[in-house]
């Protein structure tokens, strides 16, 4: 049976390129500033069908569109079967008294003083150890928050300081998939890469680290109130829950699978069915109990307000909101690239830009930008890559620069927009509760900082020129020897040496 072979769409001018996302953009700014509700769905939903107009127009059929959708949300199912695992693991994990275990031992160990630093430093060894921020955030994160709350200190606070953990750690560890995904589109390898993001990597943690004390020690209260509150939540916890060590199983099975190099899901499954077993055998719950925990989150009411609070969630189906608005994101993303919206927009910047400094701040620029618009963290990496790659080889520039740049543009500042799935699993993960009207919960973004001191620290080394490493003659004569596309900047003007040379391969 014959089948219809996928067409191109052709290039749209700038302007044309630009409509679908700046009509978004105001969309959502009248959905959550205007009307003050933050459900972006809508409104991306409304950019993508915008987009899909403007595909038609360039000559594209309703299946050409929808084939470069469904491609863009197929590649990221792996980190949508996270969510679902993770929203599980919540449900089941606090059935089993794990959760309540790390926030008793958490609660009665740290200090408030030290706690968002501790808490910085724990999601960055965890999420190195896993490699995985999204199963870190859902996990170790939650317990945090529940600690964070015990101590009266402000969710926001907590988040950030979960947040800046959790990403770090997913962005140098050998086993994330950003981290694999960086060198691949550009060509080098993953242990060089890592090595190569050292130099922003390593004063981002200490100057968060060093925020992260200062605040602890002039901001939180430690008067007896608090301790009050600490003691008023530990017994509850008592109370309700077998406490023990014991209940840390499901985690470090979890922690040495992670270990042992198996892939996230499975490990993250066998998390889940650990946290059955010991809900079952220690705190008493029935199968069907385990499995509306799962299904539906845990549910408890107690005398304290603030246990029903920490406790009462998780489960598949906390994760809807979340999961609706990454497929539609991802989807809008998918549809700006088949469509070569974002391509003719990074042409544009490509052909302005005729020096170093300016490229490597522009390959930033693009996955922030590609990270707001699109939605999608893998497509804010992978689309810069792919884009940029040639341009650094006419440059004799090593493409470990265009790595950095994009893992840190596109990792770090995915959790920081609330409507990319990085963002919205951190707010619905976390529990921070945006739809519902309190937008001062988005103060994390701005406390979550290690994720954005990175990338202005590799936008000033790109401006000073520092830690910017040259290709070296073997990299050069690999680039040749692969075939690989090099811009032409011996000859022809800007525009025409980026569009012959960093395409020379599609």
């Amino acid at each position: 049976m014959a089948t219809n072979s996928s067409r191109t769409a052709n290039m749209p001018s700038l302007g044309l390129a630009l409509l679908p996302v700046i009509l978004t953009l105001a969309l959502l700014g009248v959905q959550i500033f205007y009307f003050g509700d933050f459900t972006p769905h809508i409104p991306l939903a409304i950019g993508l069908a915008i987009t899909a107009l403007v595909g038609i127009k360039q000559g594209l059929r309703w299946k050409d569109i929808e084939e470069g959708i469904f491609h863009v949300i197929h590649v990221s199912m792996p980190s949508v079967s996270v969510l679902i695992l993770v929203g599980m693991i919540v449900g089941v994990w606090i059935a089993s008294g794990t959760v309540p275990t790390l926030i008793y031992y958490g609660l009665t160990i740290l200090s408030p003083q030290i706690f968002l630093a501790a808490a910085m430093i724990l999601c960055s060894v965890v999420s190195l150890s896993l490699g995985t921020s999204w199963g870190t955030v859902g996990t170790v994160g939650l317990a945090l928050m529940g600690i964070g709350a015990g101590f009266e200190i402000p969710m926001y606070w907590t988040a950030g300081a979960v947040v800046s953990g959790a990403f770090f750690g997913d962005k140098v560890s050998p086993l994330s998939d950003t981290t694999n995904l960086a060198p691949a589109v550009t060509g080098t390898d993953v242990f060089s890469h890592i090595k190569n993001m050292m130099p922003t990597t390593i004063p981002s943690m200490l100057i968060a680290l060093v925020i992260y004390l200062v605040a602890g020690f002039t901001l939180i209260d430690n008067d007896n109130a608090s301790f009050e509150r600490i003691t008023a939540i530990t017994t509850s916890l008592q109370n309700n829950f077998e406490i023990s060590a014991w209940l840390l199983l499901p985690a470090l099975v979890v922690i040495v699978l992670a270990v042992k190099r198996m892939p996230p899901i499975p490990s993250l499954f066998a998390g889940v069915l650990t946290g059955a077993a010991v809900a079952m055998f220690t705190q008493g719950a029935g199968v069907h109990d385990v499995l509306t925990y799962a299904n539906s989150g845990y549910s408890i009411q107690t005398s304290s307000d603030a246990i029903n609070s920490l406790l009462n969630r998780g489960g598949i189906q906390s994760m809807m909101w979340t999961i609706s608005l990454i497929l539609i994101a991802l989807g809008f993303g998918g549809a700006l690239e088949k469509t070569r919206c974002l391509e003719a927009i990074i042409r544009a910047i490509m052909s302005k830009v005729d020096s170093f400094r300016g490229i490597q701040s522009s390959a930033t620029l693009t996955s922030v930008a590609t990270n707001l618009v699109a939605g999608d963290p893998y497509l804010s990496i992978a689309l810069p890559g792919r884009m940029y790659a040639p341009v650094y080889r006419g440059m004799k520039y090593s493409t470990l620069n265009l790595s950095r740049a994009i893992e840190e543009g596109g990792t770090l500042v995915s959790p920081l927009v609330p409507w990319n799935a990085g963002g919205a699993f951190v707010i619905g993960a976390l529990g921070l509760s945006i739809g519902n009207g309190n937008f001062e919960n988005l103060l994390y973004i701005p406390l979550a900082f290690a994720c954005w001191i990175s990338p202005v620290l590799g936008l000033i080394y790109a401006q000073i020129g520092a830690f910017s490493p040259k290709a070296t003659q073997e990299e050069q004569e690999r680039w040749e020897k692969q075939g690989e596309a090099i811009a032409d900047y011996a000859t022809g003007s800007a525009t025409d040496r980026n569009v012959s040379g960093a395409y020379a391969t599609k």
